[in-house]
């Protein structure tokens, strides 16, 4: 029972998941993936920045040994000196005084020698690690900016998508049934012409009928009525319809 409760459980993440992934918007998908690059750039660099400082604090640990270093051996040798001269002056107790001494010295000597080479090991590893954040971060940062000067190319495809895709819906609804209630354009286009070519009929079996004779007999009438009021009406006015203009003969040289 509890295997299928996790079954079920994965399945409907899935779901809900895929679901959640194709409702969003791909600009803002984009943006937050500029975002998260920009912050594993921002926490690479505080990461190496790190290092670079362990380097660095190394690097001054071995300075200051070396110096150190340096003043032991010269007060070893100094303390091994004064022996030598307490010895040539039989001064045995001044002799036994500067040997303690000596050996303290060398001792001291001793360990600083040791903190040399390690530090000396541990600089050089830290170099390395140092080198190596330091190339990290340039790769990535070119993968960065790479990334960005991407992304205009992307916003700019999915401008062009997203015009695709409305000029695609757009044609799609000329060929498709928008509800039940709403005829196509290709349904409204063929009615149309069918009303049309309908029309076009019923007027030339008209114009091939008896009332249609009948009717252009009317209309001939009509105008012929109409030519002769106009007549009488140029009568009237003493305007001679049709009259011909005077010749013009040939002028006297």
């Amino acid at each position: 029972m509890l295997k299928l409760l996790r079954r079920t459980w994965r399945y409907l993440t899935a779901a809900l998941g895929g679901k959640l992934t194709e409702a969003a918007d791909p600009k803002v998908q984009l943006e937050q993936a500029i975002m998260e690059a920009q912050d594993q750039h921002r926490r690479l660099k505080e990461q190496a920045a790190n290092v670079i400082a362990g380097q660095k604090q190394t690097e001054l640990r071995l300075n200051r040994a070396m110096t150190e270093l340096e003043k032991v051996s010269s007060s070893a040798q100094q303390a091994v000196m004064m022996i030598a001269e307490a010895e040539g002056a039989g001064d045995t107790k001044k002799a036994a005084e500067y040997t303690t001494a000596a050996e303290s010295f060398a001792n001291r000597l001793i360990a600083v020698e040791r903190e040399v080479e390690e530090l000396k090991a541990t600089h050089l590893a830290s170099a390395q690690a140092a080198d190596q954040a330091k190339a990290a971060v340039t790769q990535n940062a070119s993968v960065l900016q790479k990334r960005l000067s991407e992304r205009q190319k992307l916003l700019s495809q999915l401008d062009q998508a997203k015009m695709q895709e409305q000029m695609n819906r757009a044609m799609a609804s000329l060929n498709e049934t928008v509800g039940q209630d709403v005829p196509t354009f290709t349904e409204v286009q063929d009615k149309i012409e069918a009303r049309y070519a309908k029309a076009k009929g019923m007027a030339e079996l008209n114009a091939d009928s008896v009332e249609g004779r009948m009717l252009e007999v009317e209309q001939a009438a009509m105008n012929t009525e109409a030519q002769a009021r106009l007549a009488e009406i140029r009568s009237k006015l003493g305007i001679t319809s049709g009259a011909a203009a005077p010749e013009v003969g040939p002028s006297e040289g």
